[in-house]
């Protein structure tokens, strides 16, 4: 394939499938609807997350800044009056988790991640508004990371707290992590949340922050192997958890970008050795078909046999970010045999992954070829995020 007929196909996957999905998940009384399921059908009084909708602030508003379409900024401004109002805890400060479809609160949890994605949107939001009120809100998060989550003693920041930022029992962050009082996937995020904010608000006390999510990345939560571990406890102390090639390629781009964002060549130059380490660790999971596997699973965590223990099912986020990780690894590495795996992976993605209906599929079975309809098209965890973002990267590298 070449590549102005690979950026004709992402720009018309983003602009006549994912973008027009989403957007009809509008809620006109506010918001958008929590759940779509495997078939379609939107279930309007689904509970709604915070993640999907920072994730969805974030979409419009940088499908706007990249296309400058009224319609994505619309979108991105309903969804924020909606998020102030009910996602943001007014008496305490800091996001819930959860709420119902009315907007009452229902896991009222602190979660780090979930702070850090708010960030991620108010800041992308605030590139196309400038409005100050949507910087006072990821400004005001940043303060309470920093005064409530950071951990002075060991570094980092805790994995969650409870409503009133008092220490929390379980801090698990989905049903697939484990209870751990530090995380990967937390500190990544709250790294490119950071690196975000910073654009717009060059603070000497958020450039810190990010220049020690930086080294904390590379010094920490890179493992000798290549591979991130995934879980800690409060000490750095690494827990047993499993290669996740997904989030291997993402932080292999996400951490150059976040670097770049800082604004310090020699930053740049320092990372960019463990980036490139990150991406060939990650494409150690892609399949003979183009597509990124799951997951390796510890031997003594899956109780299959030796050599079996590969997770072969292919969710749609880490196919995203497989095409992103390896045009970044193109790019800013060159790299030339990541073009054709970023090629090859978007060549799967088109002919196992997008449903007929609209929208990516989550994932398939360990087949590679059957749609798994077990779990929704749009929920908690499934948001325009990852493969909005895989469009607009690939639109503006290629």
């Amino acid at each position: 394939m070449d590549l102005v007929r690979f950026r004709e196909e992402i720009k018309g996957e983003l602009e006549g499938d994912i973008l027009p999905f989403w957007l009809a998940l509008l809620d006109p009384e506010g918001g958008f609807y929590g759940e779509v399921t495997s078939d379609g059908t939107v279930l309007k009084d689904a509970p709604r997350g915070e993640i999907l909708n920072a994730r969805i602030i974030w979409t419009f508003a940088a499908a706007f800044g990249a296309l400058g379409k009224q319609e994505y900024f619309s979108a991105a401004l309903h969804a924020r009056d909606w998020f102030v109002s009910y996602l943001i805890d007014k008496k305490n400060g800091g996001v819930f988790w959860s709420v119902a479809a009315d907007g009452s609160p229902l896991d009222t949890k602190k979660q780090l991640y979930s702070q850090a994605f708010a960030i991620y949107a108010f800041s992308e939001l605030f590139k196309v508004t400038s409005d100050s009120s949507d910087l006072e809100v990821a400004v005001n998060l940043f303060d309470i990371v920093e005064s409530r989550f950071a951990d002075h003693a060991n570094g980092g920041y805790a994995e969650a707290l409870s409503i009133d930022f008092s220490p929390l029992e379980d801090m698990s962050l989905s049903a697939h992590d484990i209870n751990a009082g530090k995380t990967m996937n937390s500190h990544l995020h709250l790294l490119e949340a950071y690196a975000n904010l910073y654009q717009v608000w060059p603070d000497p006390a958020l450039k810190a922050a990010l220049a020690d999510l930086i080294h904390l990345m590379c010094e920490r939560i890179m493992s000798p192997d290549g591979h991130l571990y995934l879980y800690f406890d409060s000490d750095w102390s690494v827990l047993p958890g499993a290669i996740s090639y997904g989030h291997d390629i993402e932080t292999s781009w996400l951490l150059l970008e976040c670097a770049q964002a800082l604004g310090d060549p020699s930053v740049v130059e320092f990372v960019k050795p463990f980036c490139a380490a990150l991406g060939r660790a990650g494409n150690e999971g892609l399949l003979p078909d183009g597509s990124m596997a799951y997951e390796l699973l510890p031997e003594d965590a899956s109780g299959l046999s030796s050599g079996s223990s590969l997770d072969r099912s292919r969710q749609w986020w880490v196919q995203a970010e497989t095409v992103v990780g390896n045009l970044w690894l193109w790019k800013y590495h060159s790299d030339p045999e990541a073009l054709p795996k970023a090629l090859n992976c978007w060549n799967w993605i088109k002919t196992h992954l997008i449903s007929s209906s609209g929208e990516w599929y989550w994932g398939t079975l360990a087949d590679g070829e059957s749609p798994d309809l077990d779990y929704p098209k749009a929920g908690f965890w499934k948001c325009p995020y990852h493969n909005a973002r895989m469009c607009l990267e690939a639109l503006r590298i290629i």
